[in-house]
């Protein structure tokens, strides 16, 4: 049943508590955006407003031909030690694995919203399933137009047991592919910071949680005022982003570092960004950097991150190995779980989580 377009509880109800999301709300034609999604106007993506360049300059990107060659590993710590944000191309993730992924997504979001529902906080079996909309609805005082899907791995028994059936199969073998990518990216980040060697406890400490996200933008009335997903840093220590080929994600960045530059999709690459978990452990070397998505009035688009993350039970800070030459932290210790608790009990507000671990 169609909401009351002049009740905002009737819209919460129909996107939220009934499970439509705002693919819902799109599927129904609007004519205007519903006044909950409207953005104050310091938020909207707009050159007026934003600062955005329409200019040729973009995130740098990184052929990984030849892994070995020393200057993939130059490029890649320079990326992340200046932009916090690079694409790679020739990668090693197979194109047919990737574009498996991208069918599944649209395949979860086609469902029926009864069955995708089942998924929701208030009726998923597992914290670790979770769909949703927006960021943190409770939290936000103007929405944000997108669907998700969040699944927390934990082992690929529990994964193939709780994650929905038309998408664990092709998220799983995506997230395997892409774990010889990820360790390789950490041992050249590493490496510049000293730590020779990625033992089992330092392994734990980079990447001993992983999260993946299936990310559903449907084409939205009045994209000028609203958002896609809003001003943010991620909370991790790297993330390996997917996108298709309709593009609209910004990073912050270029000369002044504080214009928003937009990421043109390449065909077959994944972008990469710097998390505040990194940015803390390299103390402040690597560059966790704000990020937008705009939201698109013609286009339904889709992404699929993988948050590659510390366990919640990890301390993290600088890691002795940058700070030994006697350099002073700029980080106190923090308890990894405390962190992403702080970051997901508010709205994006751009980089302000790691003024948490500021000493």
């Amino acid at each position: 049943m169609a909401p009351t377009m002049t009740s905002p509880s009737g819209i919460t109800n129909f996107v939220i508590n009934k499970g439509n999301g705002v693919k819902g709300l799109s599927e129904m034609g609007l004519k205007s955006l519903p006044k909950q999604y409207i953005q104050p106007l310091e938020e909207r993506i707009s050159t007026a407003s934003f600062g955005i360049k329409n200019t040729e300059e973009s995130i740098p990107i990184i052929d990984m031909s030849n892994w070995d060659d020393p200057k993939v590993a130059e490029a890649i710590c320079s990326a992340a030690e200046e932009w916090g944000f690079f694409q790679l191309v020739n990668h090693g993730v197979p194109i047919e694995v990737l574009e498996n992924v991208k069918e599944a997504t649209h395949r979860f979001f086609e469902l029926p919203a009864e069955e995708k529902s089942k998924n929701s906080k208030e009726r998923s079996c597992s914290n670790n399933v979770r769909f949703g909309t927006s960021f943190s609805p409770q939290a936000e005082k103007a929405l944000e137009w997108k669907d998700y899907l969040s699944l927390f791995y934990v082992s690929e028994d529990e994964a193939f047991a709780l994650w929905p059936p038309s998408c664990k199969d092709e998220v799983l073998e995506y997230m395997k592919k892409s774990e010889i990518l990820i360790k390789r990216l950490l041992e050249m980040l590493m490496k510049r910071l000293n730590v020779k060697e990625i033992d089992q406890e330092k392994e734990g400490l980079l990447m001993g949680s992983m999260r993946i996200n299936l990310n559903y933008y449907p084409i939205c009335p009045n994209p000028e005022l609203t958002v896609g997903v809003g001003r943010h840093s991620d909370v991790s220590t790297l993330t390996v982003l997917l996108q298709d080929q309709i593009g609209g994600l910004y990073v912050r960045g270029g000369t002044d570092k504080k214009s928003w530059i937009h990421v043109p999709p390449v065909k077959g690459s994944l972008v990469i960004n710097i998390g505040d978990a990194l940015q803390i452990m390299s103390n402040g070397r690597y560059k966790s950097i704000e990020h937008r998505v705009a939201a698109n009035g013609s286009k339904n688009r889709i992404s699929v991150p993988i948050f590659v993350n510390p366990r919640p039970s990890d301390l993290i800070s600088p890691l002795p190995e940058v700070l030994a030459s006697g350099e002073k932290a700029v980080y106190k210790q923090v308890l990894y779980s405390d962190y992403v608790k702080h970051f997901f009990r508010k709205a994006h507000d751009g980089k302000s989580t790691i003024e948490l671990a500021k000493i």
